[in-house]
């Protein structure tokens, strides 16, 4: 799983970016950049999901205060061949995207939801192909959902383990 350890290694580095005590973004963080790209997400999404009856069905969430992330986008199961919803959160570090079938923790990753059939085959491409087009770097639940052993103050957690890299970097904070 080399994949992962660089995931694993990525998600250190970021978390030793410097920034504010609050680690809602690091400093030098653009809330503008990343606006204009989860917009071009959204319309990439449209263009797959879109349907002769819903020509915009992806929901883009936005104004999220107090979270290492600011947008999430929603595919509803209306359109997916799954008939399941999609979503997927964008981080405010390294361009880290988690896509979720429909929960965090409802599949470790988006082999495990394609084999639980809550993902085709088709809507997983769609959206992987989406993110790499975009240039943001996919996470899988699973890493995220694993403690939180980094170097900020969420690594004081009491009880242990209850902050994750999931809290770190796509959660409210």
């Amino acid at each position: 799983m080399d994949d992962d350890r660089s995931i694993i290694d990525l998600l250190h580095t970021l978390d030793r970016l410097p920034g504010p005590e609050h680690l809602q973004f690091p400093d030098g963080f653009d809330l503008m950049s990343a606006r204009i790209r989860a917009i071009k997400l959204r319309k990439r999404l449209n263009e797959d999901f879109g349907t002769p009856e819903r020509d915009q069905p992806v929901r883009l969430d936005e104004g999220i205060q107090d979270a290492s992330f600011s947008f999430g986008l929603r595919i509803p199961p209306g359109v997916t061949e799954a008939k399941q919803w999609i979503c997927v959160r964008l981080s405010n570090y390294g361009d880290l995207a988690v896509v979720t079938t429909p929960q965090p923790d409802s599949h470790p990753d988006l082999d495990a939801a394609v084999a639980a059939g809550a993902l085709s085959e088709g809507d997983r491409r769609h959206v992987v192909s989406a993110l790499a087009e975009l240039e943001y770097t996919l996470v899988p639940p699973r890493l995220l959902l694993r403690e939180y052993d980094g170097v900020t103050w969420l690594a004081d957690a009491d009880p242990p383990g209850e902050v994750t890299w999931w809290t770190r970097f796509f959660d409210y904070l």
